[in-house]
């Protein structure tokens, strides 16, 4: 397609082909989806926004050296400035 992205499918009854899309889903469901009684769209809209914050502001990930992803980005982003630029 335009985006040179091409489908890849995982093989019935082989989620570990897909490991990390599966852990990030069943912690979603188990951490607020299971949990949470929606009122509306725009109610549901607003706590998966919340929840979305702290996973990826908030909360530390073992794979990412127990940093939370926003850490860990601007880390990488420092590391791949000039020497001139690092600030």
């Amino acid at each position: 397609d335009e985006a040179n992205v091409g489908w890849h499918y995982i093989a019935p009854g082989k989620p570990q082909q897909n490991g990390f899309n599966e852990s990030f889903n069943g912690r979603l469901r188990d951490e607020l989806l299971n949990e949470t009684l929606f009122r509306s769209l725009p109610h549901a809209r607003i706590v998966l926004e919340s929840w979305r914050r702290d996973y990826n502001e908030a909360r530390p990930h073992s794979k990412l050296g127990w940093l939370t992803p926003k850490a860990y980005a601007e880390a990488l982003d420092r590391k791949d400035r000039p020497a001139c630029c690092a600030g």
